[in-house]
């Protein structure tokens, strides 16, 4: 995510003459829409993993896959998106994300082939990768800086709606498409709402400046840094990670049906849509490393039962699971910020993102997958159980500023 420069300041505070948040509602729903568009493209495939599997003839390790090349494209994107955006400006790179998500789906959509179907799922990776920083940029030049928590918790909606809309989406569509046509109309709805932003859109036309090399320099040499990457790697292993896998665990190993299984997956994330915002309070009243190592302590613990309990157990556990996995963030996007100094906290995110999901949300799914194939998906649940308790030892390690110099407002600013 690149750094907000003084000219971006400047330009971003003359382009639009009314900055509350009333008058610029519309234009951030719009915004959470589209990312709303480009977060469900990227997990519609978790419900639809069981029926995916039967027609290509997959085994759980190579659906697993799938989920490490769609983070493999979303690694290098987010990374290089500062410099997409410093030639295109953030509205364009909002239309060019949202226009080749749509055709990354509907190549994934039409293609008869193993190559072909691994092609569009990097081409999706490096497509959604392009849309957080300009969309997040674009979000906060359209009103005054006293109402950027506000609008980004709009925004923040987006995926969260999205964990509880796929497994929704996708057993109301498979009445009337395969799995085929129901990523063909995804794709279509983004490219529709790509185009729709290009006509009617409002924001992100400022210049913008490419990321420095001292600022990555400075996050890289601090040790902070990389347990923050771990932590994060590991909190996205609990909550994409695990989400990615769970129905195809629910299906094969727990003889649910697909449609209950969907269900009960959608379900349980509606309680991430309030978690979030207790978990900000707990974090400004006990701070971010009390928060995150009882986090891990508690989502570790629940993820392991997930693969030895059975019956109303397990119905009870994926329920709790997600509740305290969402609660992360925020403590975590708090204590990131502390780890150098303000000019340097966007870059901070964007090194430390796109490790944590191509490791939580592409290494997971596929060594959870491997596992399933080896030895049981139950035993690679309550490994991967055992791997996030791991970072309730590690919050613990971590070293922060005093509290008056690591603001934990920086979440809301910055998510």
């Amino acid at each position: 995510m690149e750094e907000i420069s003084p000219r971006q300041n400047s330009a971003s505070a003359t382009e639009l003459e009314v900055t509350s948040l009333r008058s610029q509602i519309g234009p951030i729903l719009f915004l959470a829409g589209i990312f709303f568009l480009n977060f469900l493209g990227r997990i519609i495939l978790a419900p639809l993993l069981p029926t995916i599997e039967k027609d290509l003839g997959l085994d759980h390790a190579g659906a697993g896959s799938l989920f490490l090349l769609i983070s493999s494209g979303y690694f290098v994107s987010l990374l290089g998106s500062g410099f997409v955006a410093s030639r295109l400006m953030h509205k364009r790179t909002i239309i060019v994300s949202a226009t080749a998500i749509g055709l990354a789906l509907l190549v994934i959509s039409s293609s008869n082939s193993l190559l072909g179907i691994s092609t569009g799922l990097v081409l999706l990776g490096l497509a959604a990768g392009l849309y957080l920083p300009s969309g997040i940029s674009t979000l906060t030049s359209l009103i005054s800086p006293g109402q950027w928590g506000k609008a980004l918790a709009i925004h923040e909606l987006a995926p969260n709606l999205a964990f509880v809309a796929a497994p929704l989406i996708s057993e109301v569509l498979l009445q009337w498409f395969s799995w085929r046509g129901i990523l063909a109309v995804m794709g279509i709805a983004s490219m529709v709402a790509g185009m729709t932003f290009g006509r009617f859109g409002t924001g992100g036309k400022f210049p913008v400046d490419a990321p420095s090399v001292t600022s990555v320099r400075t996050i890289l040499a601090k040790p902070a840094f990389w347990i923050m990457t771990i932590l994060f790697s590991l909190a996205i292993t609990g909550s994409l990670g695990v989400y990615a896998m769970l129905p195809l665990y629910l299906v094969t190993e727990r003889s649910m049906d697909q449609y209950w299984a969907n269900t009960l997956v959608a379900v349980s994330r509606v309680s991430g849509l309030g978690m979030a915002f207790l978990a900000g309070w707990a974090t400004d009243r006990f701070g971010a490393r009390k928060i995150m190592a009882a986090v891990f302590l508690l989502t570790g613990t629940m993820t392991f039962l997930l693969g030895v309990t059975k019956g109303y157990w397990l119905v009870l556990i994926v329920f709790a699971q997600p509740m305290l996995a969402v609660c992360f963030f925020p403590a975590g996007f708090a204590a990131l910020s502390c780890i150098g100094p303000s000019s340097s906290r966007n870059v901070a995110v964007s090194l430390t993102i796109p490790l944590a999901f191509l490791i939580g949300a592409g290494a997971i799914p596929a060594g959870l997958g491997i596992m399933a194939d080896t030895v049981s998906f139950a035993f690679g649940f309550a490994l991967v159980g055992v791997f996030i308790l791991m970072g309730f030892l590690l919050s613990l390690t971590l070293q922060l500023p005093a509290e008056n110099e690591c603001p934990t407002t920086f979440f809301q600013e910055q998510r």
